[in-house]
């Protein structure tokens, strides 16, 4: 997973957002809601959400890991590039943000949806 690459990814969704948390680490949202953070500068590791049926085996692999405080939501950590290759945290990120996408009002989905 080449971390810089999946945060060019997560920029080119429709409606998202990219600010700064916590000092140090870089939040992508869309209508408010986030949907993967990694660290300020030189990306190192990246946190994002996956559906519950995928949240055991990705973290089972090595390399990746229940992401710290966010891990009842179900995020993993990806703490090694070499854990995921870059089509696969592709789809999981887009998987990420479709999630976090569908909870939105309907309302907010037309708007992103037409921006």
């Amino acid at each position: 997973m080449n971390f810089e690459a999946a945060k060019t990814l997560c920029r080119s969704f429709p409606g998202v957002t990219e600010d700064t948390k916590w000092g140090n680490d870089i939040v992508f949202s869309v209508g408010d809601k986030m949907f993967a953070v990694t660290n300020l500068g030189e990306a190192t590791g990246m946190s994002f959400k996956v559906e519950d049926e995928r949240f055991l085996e990705l973290t089972d692999r090595p390399g990746i890991i229940p992401a710290p405080y966010l891990a009842r939501a179900k995020w993993v950590y990806v703490e090694d590039a070499k854990a995921l290759g870059d089509a696969e945290a592709a789809e999981l990120l887009r998987r990420s943000y479709e999630l976090v996408f569908g909870k939105l009002t309907k309302k907010l989905q037309r708007e992103i949806g037409g921006a």
